[in-house]
């Protein structure tokens, strides 16, 4: 079984009727069961109308009511997407999927501080989605590249998201779940929770992460491997050297520490077991070469 999101999932699409709503929602619905998972779109300006024979809403508590969703996805622009995350978290469903990116980071510590002790689950903000090969795509990440099963990624990175898969499926490695946990400074799911969903799921027989330089998200996720996962775990960091203080690309991604470049988070992750790479183009061929040909039932 996967993690997240099944072909049983119903989605919510916050923010439809925008470029970006408009475009990705049209290709999850052509993806896998996306036309039985997506239900409804949300706008308040646009209420009454509909999108791709989605009705829309004008809130999300009168999408759940009336389509019984239990996720979100967000496209809403920076300035109003916590808003709508909060939306959806006193609506009370199950998860919430924000690919924006950009939202202030005060906006994100209010909402974590308030989120605490509620039963939403956040993914992201800035990431690329969810995918459970086959069966749905939340999100931007292209199908195509997607193969179903026994291998779970997790990943900072949303090109290098694809990146993996893409090597993986070459490899006939398909995928159980795909999480991309998003590259902001402040998010929901961290890697470790991520893992700890993949380590109790039966149909996952071992875990691909793609970190990044900045913060401590590898060492927390290596301390934790260590201790608790039965699976084999193939790890790559994203990132070169790059004098502290100094961001590379994502608001997550700032080399404060020496303990936050590449090399730092991979001698940590080798330490605690964990299979590393340093060639970002050999990711499926490292996985292959751990689990060997007797390894996965990947017929």
């Amino acid at each position: 079984m996967p993690i997240l999101v099944d072909r049983h999932t119903r989605v919510i699409t916050q923010g439809v009727t925008g470029r970006s709503g408009r475009l990705h929602t049209a290709k999850c619905l052509a993806y896998g069961h996306g036309r039985e998972c997506f239900v409804a779109g949300v706008n308040p300006r646009r209420a009454g109308e509909s999108f791709e024979g989605m009705p829309i809403y004008g809130t999300v508590a009168e999408a759940r009511a009336r389509t019984g969703a239990t996720v979100s996805v967000i496209y809403v622009p920076p300035a109003a997407a916590a808003s709508a995350i909060e939306e959806a978290v006193d609506a009370e469903l199950d998860l919430v999927v924000c690919i924006t990116e950009g939202i202030p980071v005060h906006d994100m510590v209010r909402l974590r501080d308030r989120m605490r002790g509620r039963r939403t689950l956040l993914l992201g903000p800035n990431g690329p989605g969810v995918v459970t090969p086959g069966e749905i795509k939340i999100g931007i990440m292209p199908g195509q590249v997607h193969t179903p099963g026994p291998v779970g990624v997790v990943s900072r990175t949303g090109s290098l998201t694809v990146e993996a898969v893409s090597q993986l499926s070459e490899w006939g490695l398909g995928q159980s779940t795909v999480v991309g946990i998003g590259a902001d400074a402040v998010i929901g799911l961290r890697e470790v929770d991520v893992l700890r969903l993949f380590n109790e799921d039966p149909h996952t027989e071992a875990v691909v992460i793609v970190g990044e330089i900045g913060g401590d998200d590898e060492q927390e996720s290596a301390r934790w491997i260590r201790e608790h996962m039965k699976k084999p775990v193939v790890a790559y960091i994203a990132g070169v050297t790059a004098p502290p203080g100094r961001p590379m690309g994502h608001a997550g991604a700032l080399i404060a520490s020496p303990r936050d470049t590449a090399q730092a988070k991979l001698q940590a992750m080798e330490e605690c077991g964990i299979h590393v790479t340093r060639n970002p183009a050999e990711i499926g061929k490292r996985l292959e070469a751990v689990l060997g040909s007797h390894c996965l039932p990947f017929d």
